[in-house]
């Protein structure tokens, strides 16, 4: 008998080691090609896959044999559930496997995002005397970006190589800012684009960016303490089913398995932790609406 998921397993353990492979010859050759491109100008913007948008907004940097080593654990377990449960517990393995490292991605990113916000009035700030010393907006942005913290150093550092390698610095903040897509990077980049073209005091817009960015920031901190009620009531809405299934196992685990033996137990199994998934994926989006 064909085992599908095995196969399936062995197909896609074989593309990823090939892309693996794949991705680390092309950075090496851009990596040269950085080094040799001194006068090199690029105008367009940057094209990354959505795995690498994801990963470097996230600030996830994994080297090669991280990278392999957890695609063969993850392999290797979806195996051994396929041997225990059957397609279908490698099924929902597999797609459960993908949805955590996708929310975890998300609140990675979400919780950098935030920091950044908080650490962008002092990058300004930065900015600001640098001008008023003497220095150009491009020199000022760079010297502000080697004196910022982390992460906003590390998340510029991509703008930063950009701007070396002959980005103009307008395009540059502009990638950087579609990267991350946040309404005060978008701000910025509009600023410095339109200083760029028409000239003018950056001094000033800089600093009305600034009492922007904490005027929103004031406000966003006073609707988070109003909304926290609602926030804690949707936490307990979603862990609770997940509470009590994992009470049920330690208390009383051959109800569970007893129900997994049998085909329709296995899709009521399955139907319910669709069910839970889909309503902590709208409880998680609401709480984001907050």
């Amino acid at each position: 008998m064909i085992n599908l998921p095995i196969i399936f397993s062995i197909l896609l353990l074989a593309a990823g080691f090939y892309f693996l492979r794949r991705s680390a010859r092309e950075g090496a050759s851009e990596k040269v090609i950085g080094r040799l491109s001194n006068e090199f100008i690029a105008d367009e913007k940057v094209n990354i896959s959505f795995l690498q948008r994801e990963l470097l907004r996230a600030g996830v940097n994994l080297a090669f044999w991280q990278v392999v080593l957890l695609l063969s654990g993850w392999f290797i377990a979806l195996a051994l559930c396929f041997f225990i449960g059957g397609w279908l517990l490698f099924l929902a393995v597999t797609v459960g496997s993908i949805i955590l490292v996708r929310i975890y991605l998300v609140i990675r990113f979400h919780r950098r995002l935030q920091r950044m916000i908080s650490q962008l009035p002092q990058l300004l700030d930065h900015m600001i005397r640098s001008l008023k010393s003497g220095r150009t907006l491009g020199d000022g942005f760079l010297l502000a970006i080697e004196n910022a913290q982390e992460p906003l150093h590390g998340a510029l550092l991509r703008t930063r190589n950009s701007i070396q390698r002959g980005m103009s610095l307008p395009d540059a903040v502009n990638d950087f800012a579609n990267l991350y897509d946040r309404e005060e990077f978008h701000m910025l980049a509009l600023s410095i684009a339109v200083n760029d073209r028409y000239g003018g005091n950056a001094s000033n817009v800089l600093e009305n960016l600034i009492g922007l960015i904490r005027d929103r920031d004031h406000a966003s901190r006073q609707l988070r303490a109003l909304t926290g009620e609602t926030r804690v009531s949707a936490l307990v809405l979603g862990g609770l089913p997940v509470a009590m299934a994992g009470y049920m196992f330690i208390t009383s685990p051959e109800l569970l398995l007893g129900m997994w033996q049998q085909s329709s137990g296995q899709w009521t199994l399955l139907a319910a932790f669709a069910l839970q998934l889909i309503g902590s994926i709208l409880l998680w989006r609401m709480m984001r609406s907050i």
